[in-house]
């Protein structure tokens, strides 16, 4: 992929990029997947030493850290960008958007693959962590914060802690409409909470009824 490609995909995508020129100097995920791309090279050739000094000098200048092993796909924007970790074994797939805070991390001292895998289109939100060799399947969103540990099919919405699938092929979303997967969550707290109310107010009847019955055998 070109770089050119690269800045047109971060200017289609963000309505706050106004020019190559900004995106070019000013965009600290563009910096990093570079970078990476050098790294990954190196790694690739075992020159392991030398690729993760170049990882280790994109984090200090973007603030993002992708290990030199990890496999990422084309056109992969990651917005703003902060505190986000991409661990060695993980792949990314093509037209993915990570928010700043994201994690792909690993769950162990386990050697092979041990960092989750993502497909196409998939969107992960501000702080959200994907734990362990799992999949995210294609066009999948993750809400801000979620906590992943499990597969997630094709077009589903997960959100919370951990992790709970809310929504399965969701309707399309605009690569930046993450907004709505927040939307969709709160309808289901809610419909969670009506839940609990039910459970209580038959609860407490319930005890009416057990608190009738013993007053009547005392009787």
């Amino acid at each position: 992929m070109s770089l050119r490609e690269q800045i047109q995909t971060i200017k289609r995508e963000d309505p706050a990029a106004r020019s190559s020129l900004e995106i070019l100097l000013c965009y600290p995920g563009l910096h990093a997947v570079l970078f990476h791309k050098v790294s990954h090279w190196l790694y690739r050739r075992k020159r392991y030493v030398l690729a993760r000094l170049v990882s280790h000098l994109a984090r200090f200048l973007t603030g993002i850290e992708i290990h030199p092993g990890a496999t990422i796909g084309k056109r992969l924007f990651i917005d703003h960008g902060l505190g986000v970790v991409i661990g060695e074994t993980a792949e990314v797939g093509d037209d993915v958007l990570l928010y700043q805070g994201v994690t792909l991390g690993g769950t162990g001292n386990e050697h092979g693959k041990r960092h989750p895998t993502l497909g196409n289109r998939v969107v992960v939100g501000t702080g959200a962590a994907v734990l362990g060799n799992i999949t995210l399947g294609d066009d999948v969103k993750v809400g801000a914060g979620s906590v992943v540990v499990h597969a997630v099919p094709d077009g589903a919405t997960v959100v919370g802690i951990p992790g709970r699938v809310v929504k399965t092929r969701a309707t399309a979303l605009g690569i930046l409409e993450h907004g709505r997967v927040a939307e969709s969550a709160e309808s289901e707290i809610a419909d969670l909470e009506q839940l609990n109310d039910r459970i209580r107010e038959l609860e407490a009847l319930l005890r009416l009824l057990l608190e009738e019955r013993v007053g009547q055998a005392r009787g």
